[in-house]
């Protein structure tokens, strides 16, 4: 659907503005020149007119002018037909009988050179007149004569009408074309953008880093700031990350030198004193190995992804040599060539925590499965343990929460887990089974 706010749909505006007043110019411009021509046409046809018209002059009995043969065309015999003739002058006038009983109304002449000028004729039509004056033989008197001759001007006006009736499917079907060309000119022209905007959704999907410059002249200098912006970026993002490893790496110096004080207090029996500064301890720890986490997690490079059937067969290797995972029968369904859009370490990391959660608290059985679903990778971990109560399923994943206090464990592998499948686009759910804790896992795929 296109919005008010496209520009696809603001060119094909302006195109179509473009295009309708260009043939509304064409249309009347065109019109204007054949009615032109017309009159052109007709000017030569009057002239022959005049001519056989100032031919069949002659002298009558009395030594008057008269006509003696008359112009051939018949309109000239039928009244009002719209094609008249009439010669004036001193004391005489003389007029076809397609005028009838009206005369025209000629101006004075004073050249000998034929004019062309409009007048009124009979029942107010406006007459395209070609005229001239004349001096004829002596035998005619030689005295000067006015000879004019008149068509219509709505026979012009009828064929400009007609040509406009012939010429508006024409300039529709053209506006079509054109418009149809525009919008494909829109179109190719675009096209540029919309790869731009796929090759900007690689980028941020993670199977590329770069724009790269196999764009058009116009469109190449934008690349090339955007290209610019993320190397900026990723220098800023790795500089940060850095930094907080090296401030979480110099927080674990004092945090061991006070683990010893606390060592040393419960040797002197001062063990409430040593048990606050312990718990202090546990927090500073939790808060410094999430840190940790975020920074290792934060601008990861984008072209990355895991095996997740290695990474799974690798936690589950581990795991079995633990005395906690003794008791416990594994169940592994996780076919070959599934990868994560995820870094090796980070998807050992997750998969690790949410294994010894289970291994934590399952009584015999583990289960570990991974499908594939469209763009998507499903991981689901499962034991037969008690699960979590239904009101504290959402409060397990905040930072540091901890519902079994007595398990020695920091309270912080659920949200580091859960940081690391938000950090790529995924999606971590906890859910009771019957009996026990499902974890489901979903992380973008990665192409093998």
């Amino acid at each position: 659907m296109i919005s008010r706010h496209s520009l696809r749909l603001r060119l094909a505006l302006a195109g179509a503005a473009s295009i309708s007043v260009a043939l509304v110019i064409a249309f009347f411009g065109l019109s204007f020149l054949f009615e032109k021509h017309v009159e052109r046409r007709v000017v030569d046809e009057l002239r022959l007119h005049l001519d056989q018209t100032i031919a069949g002059l002659g002298p009558d009995r009395n030594g008057t002018v008269e006509m003696i043969r008359p112009p051939i065309d018949p309109r000239f015999q039928t009244p009002l037909s719209g094609l008249y003739w009439q010669i004036e002058g001193d004391g005489f006038e003389r007029r076809s009988r397609s005028l009838w009983d009206e005369a025209l109304d000629l101006p004075p002449l004073s050249t000998s050179a034929p004019r062309e000028f409009s007048l009124k004729g009979p029942a107010d039509a406006n007459l395209l007149v070609l005229a001239r004056e004349i001096i004829p033989r002596q035998s005619l008197g030689d005295r000067p004569i006015i000879a004019a001759v008149g068509i219509d001007r709505s026979d012009i006006a009828r064929a400009t009408a007609a040509f406009r009736r012939n010429l508006a499917p024409f300039l529709a079907l053209l506006a079509a074309v054109l418009m149809a060309a525009s919008l494909a000119q829109i179109l190719i022209g675009l096209k540029p953008l919309s790869d731009l905007r796929s090759r900007i959704a690689t980028i941020r999907s993670g199977e590329t880093q770069r724009l790269g410059t196999d764009f058009p002249d116009e469109v190449r200098p934008l690349t090339a700031e955007v290209d610019a912006l993320l190397v900026s970026r990723d220098d800023q993002l790795k500089k940060a990350r850095e930094r907080a490893s090296e401030l979480a790496h110099a927080f674990k110096t004092p945090l061991q030198a006070l683990s010893g004080d606390v060592l040393r207090l419960k040797q002197r029996g001062q063990t409430e004193a040593a048990a606050e500064i312990e718990a202090l301890i546990q927090v500073m720890r939790r808060l410094v190995d999430h840190e940790m986490a975020r920074a290792r997690m934060a601008g990861q490079p984008h072209a990355i992804r895991s095996d997740v059937k290695r990474a799974v067969s690798n936690v589950v290797s581990v795991i079995c040599r633990t005395p906690a995972a003794e008791a416990i029968e594994w169940t592994v369904d996780v076919p070959n060539g599934l990868y994560a859009r995820l870094d090796a370490d980070d998807l050992s990391e997750l998969l690790g925590n949410l294994t010894e959660n289970a291994v934590r608290y399952g009584r015999s059985a583990v289960s570990i499965a991974g499908a594939r679903d469209d763009n998507s990778i499903l991981i689901e971990i499962a034991d037969d343990g008690p699960g979590i109560p239904e009101e504290k399923l959402g409060h397990v994943l905040r930072r540091g929460a901890r519902l079994d206090t007595s398990s020695g464990g920091a309270g912080l592998g659920l949200a580091i887990s859960e940081s690391i499948v938000q950090s790529v686009g995924g999606d971590l759910q906890l859910a009771n089974g019957s009996p026990g804790l499902r974890v489901s896992i979903r992380l973008p795929a990665a192409d093998g």
